[in-house]
């Protein structure tokens, strides 16, 4: 950016002249109050981001195409029956990560930062990269907040260039994940929660801060900031947005957007549970051999 100077110049009684330039004006202080939180799947980057991981551990042989079909179609049962019976949901949240027990800490962020630079790098949305860099130039924060598992979204933001992650947390005991989660599933209300209590941590005023996403499952945390905007909205999120007066910023075009929408965060269940049940496959054929 190129700041115009002011220049003064003066002649003597001997007609010479002379001239000087005052500083250049500080740049506007950053706030120190403003921060923005960033949904990932679909808003950040083309589809979903435990697909992506999901992706590199089958190229790396953890379980089979065969493994993935079958323990998909399993998971979109339990997921039907878990909407129809609100109370399975608590044994979602028991079974949510139970693909990574026994596994070690530094080894999924190992396989996380390889799998972002092979197969998500090429699909982050470079709209809302240069949406998010905005936030950064004035000084703000910036944070994605994700139902992914923490370590991915930390991958991420530190690929980026960002402030942190909020995302599932699991358990670990000794270095290694237990398969347990701490609190829920970063999903819906939590994430206005978690958003909330990062605020209160940091010193963040939610009135000066802007939210993404492009679901109506984060309008809580759209409704939680002072600012929310619809990035590549699903058709809920659009009326919810048009109704509110909300920015809407779409980077897809023509049927290119139908085709990179998936897979959802729907199908993003599937492909997690798939995970869990092929890792466990996995580490049964390893002990056996």
């Amino acid at each position: 950016m190129v700041r115009s100077r002011k220049v003064t110049v003066s002649t003597d009684a001997h007609g010479h002249t002379s001239g000087w330039a005052e500083a250049d004006a500080p740049p506007p202080a950053p706030d120190p109050t403003a921060a923005a939180f960033f949904d990932v799947d679909n808003t950040m980057m083309q589809g979903a981001s435990i697909y992506w991981f999901a992706r590199g551990l089958a190229a790396r042989n953890y379980f089979t195409t065969g493994d993935l079909l079958r323990f998909a179609w399993q998971q979109l049962r339990f997921r039907v029956l878990a909407t129809e019976h609100a109370g399975d949901m608590s044994q979602a949240k028991e079974t949510a990560l139970a693909f990574i027990e026994g596994w070690r800490v530094d080894d999924v962020e190992r396989l996380a930062e390889e799998i972002f630079d092979e197969l998500m790098a090429p699909r982050i949305w470079a709209g809302t990269r240069r949406l998010a860099q905005r936030h950064l130039d004035a000084g703000e924060r910036v944070w994605l907040v994700s139902a992914a598992p923490v370590e991915i979204g930390r991958i991420i933001a530190a690929r980026l260039g960002l402030t942190g992650a909020i995302g599932t947390v699991a358990e670990v005991v000794d270095g290694a994940y237990t398969g347990r989660l701490v609190g829920d599933l970063m999903h819906g209300p939590a994430k206005a929660e978690a958003v909330t209590q990062l605020a209160a941590v940091e010193g963040l005023d939610l009135s000066r801060c802007t939210a993404y996403s492009d679901s109506s499952n984060d309008l809580p945390m759209l409704s939680t900031v002072g600012r929310g905007v619809a990035v590549n909205p699903d058709g809920s999120l659009l009326r919810e947005a048009r109704q509110r007066g909300w920015e809407v910023r779409d980077f897809r075009t023509g049927r290119r957007a139908a085709k990179i929408a998936v897979p959802s965060t729907a199908a993003a269940g599937l492909v997690a549970g798939a995970v869990t049940a092929g890792l466990a496959l996995h580490r049964r054929r390893q002990r056996v051999s």
